[in-house]
């Protein structure tokens, strides 16, 4: 399981590097996840795999990795507190702009599948 962690960190110092050097907009992390989609769908590990093992390690632990969030949160409260008209009109409106899109994306989705399946030919049909 500890070669599975260090697989994740060094996918993630790969992206780090490779953001920096190419100076693109893009966070070093997000990189270092397509790499790694890249690299397990090249590979395809079992379930046993340490990398999948340390991932869920990870997943089964994914409410202590909030904490830092929180306290970084509460630190700034004050800064909250004098901006709160901006931070709320940014949440409110990335909130709706998530909400329009999920549901544009999910709308989509069954007209796209809808279009498909009226294409396939019933069973005993020809083509």
């Amino acid at each position: 399981m500890i070669a599975g962690f260090i697989a994740l960190l060094v996918c993630q110092l790969i992206g780090e590097f490779t953001v920096r050097v190419a100076a693109v907009p893009i966070p070093g992390p997000v990189v270092g996840m397509v790499l790694l989609l890249i690299a397990l769908q090249l590979r395809r590990p079992g379930p046993t795999a340490g990398v999948v093992r340390a991932a869920d390690a990870l997943l089964r632990n994914l409410q202590l990795l909030f904490i830092p969030a929180g306290v970084g949160v509460i630190q700034y409260l004050s800064v909250l507190a004098d901006a709160w008209l901006p931070v709320t009109a940014g949440l409110v409106l990335s909130w709706l702009a998530v909400l329009v899109v999920s549901s544009g994306v999910g709308v989509g989705t069954l007209r796209l599948a809808d279009r498909l399946n009226r294409r396939r030919p019933e069973p005993g049909e020809r083509a």
